[in-house]
């Protein structure tokens, strides 16, 4: 069927006048349409080509965020979309992402598209990135909504940073640029061997280089792992190299090729004080002179205790002045104990298997206790030592082929660092 605009647009002239003059009248509409079709069809007018449907309306995108106190049904259905749409979205959406973990702020972008048969948006699809390295999608199907979980490919990229010590290594790290997490790992990883509150003196320096994660866009997304690291304490220079040995198993080893992991950490807490030490001293509550079994770290309520190494929970709940407290058993010999905690790690109960490193409480002021602070023991056949002083159980040693493989990659690890500090010099000299 022709209609009848397309046949005045042909027309045009007296003909299309004759036509709009004699059937301008709207009650005429259709008596209108069955003159031109007449007129066409009786050879009047030649090459008549149908007009091409209304194209298709191009789908409507629109970014939501979820706000304070809201939740992604408030969210859906408050641009309009149907309850029903919305809730069939997120029940798909459980199978790959819990709803429950959304937080406010969280940016949505939605994608609709028009049904000819209705009157509703219908949702095509839902898309949203709960962290930075994963997209998370609902999408419309024949078969209703389904969901998926993607990772975004990261790309890995090298830094470094150097400094000397003056007052701390905190506000050293922090003058010369270095990530906070980069800094906690190497504390991390220094603290079998570095008691952070005695051994570091003015004129100390360090050295690391680290992984950076970037996105498409070249956005940092995360810091990733060190790969070398170095600290002269005293003139002491102790370097660590990143290894995956023919196992593939990835610890850190020195320039003799020893891991640098003990079985047992001195400093099982980050970030703290060294508050009161091991020996005789007079106890804040009690008054009198009482040995002191341990070593007290002082840190903000909450702060996280981890494991000082592998083994299995041998006691945990109250225990008197010690208040809140575990007893871990790593081997035939040695045991460590953390006291005065606020609360546990979920899950945690007597016969649990822990790793070193695992998050087992957190700082408190229970039992006989003046403020917040972690009280730390290590006993070697039942009896406590000073975990300043004792000696640690060494850890792996490389030897032969392996030994000459991790020296390879040690040496590559080096060069790479020099040259990464040589380029970070001259962009800073050029700005």
């Amino acid at each position: 069927m022709v209609s009848i605009a397309s046949v005045m647009a042909i027309l045009g002239g007296t003909t299309g006048y004759l036509l709009s003059d004699h059937y301008s009248n709207a009650t005429d509409t259709a008596l209108s349409a069955s003159a031109a079709e007449s007129y066409v069809m009786e050879g009047n007018v030649t090459n008549v080509t149908e007009t091409a449907s209304i194209p298709e309306q191009e789908p409507r995108r629109e970014t939501v965020v979820l706000e304070q106190g809201s939740n992604l049904m408030a969210t859906l259905t408050a641009t309009g979309l149907q309850r029903t749409s919305a809730f069939n979205a997120i029940e798909a959406l459980r199978d790959v992402y819990n709803p429950r973990k959304l937080r406010a702020g969280q940016e949505f972008d939605l994608v609709y598209s028009a049904d000819p048969q209705e009157t509703d948006e219908l949702l095509e699809e839902l898309s949203f990135q709960p962290d930075p390295e994963t997209i998370v999608s609902v999408s419309r199907t024949e078969d209703g909504y389904q969901a998926s979980s993607d990772k975004i490919e990261l790309t890995t990229s090298r830094n470094v940073a150097a400094g000397t010590i003056e007052q701390s290594l905190f506000l050293a790290a922090e003058r010369t640029g270095v990530p906070l997490p980069v800094l906690m790992e190497m504390i991390e990883l220094y603290s079998y061997e570095v008691d952070f509150q005695r051994d570091i003196q003015p004129g100390d320096s360090f050295e690391v280089m680290y992984q950076e994660l970037k996105n498409d866009a070249g956005e940092r997304v995360r810091y990733g792992d060190i790969l070398y690291a170095s600290m002269t304490l005293s003139g002491h220079e102790v370097r660590l190299y990143s290894y995956v040995d023919s196992n593939g198993d990835a610890d850190f080893y020195n320039q003799k090729g020893e891991s640098y992991r003990r079985a047992l950490m001195r400093t099982p807490i980050n970030g703290a004080r060294l508050s009161s030490g091991y020996g005789k001293r007079k106890h804040p509550i009690l008054g009198y002179t009482k040995m002191h079994k341990g070593i007290d770290f002082a840190a903000p309520r909450g702060t996280p205790i981890f494991a000082a190494g592998n083994g299995t929970i041998d006691k945990i709940g109250r225990n008197g002045g010690y208040g809140n407290y575990i007893r871990i058993r790593h081997n035939d010999s040695y045991d460590t104990a953390y006291a005065h905690m606020k609360g546990f790690a979920k899950g945690l109960k007597q016969g649990s298997r822990v790793k070193q490193g695992d998050i087992i409480g957190y700082v408190g002021t229970t039992g006989r206790s003046t403020g917040p602070h972690l009280h730390y023991e290590i006993l070697k056949n039942n009896a406590q030592v000073n975990p300043i002083r004792v000696k640690m159980p060494s850890g792996k040693t490389l030897e032969g082929k392996e030994l000459k493989t991790f020296l390879a990659g040690a040496d590559i690890l080096r060069k790479q660092y020099a040259e990464l500090s040589l380029d970070n010099r001259k962009i800073a000299s050029a700005e």
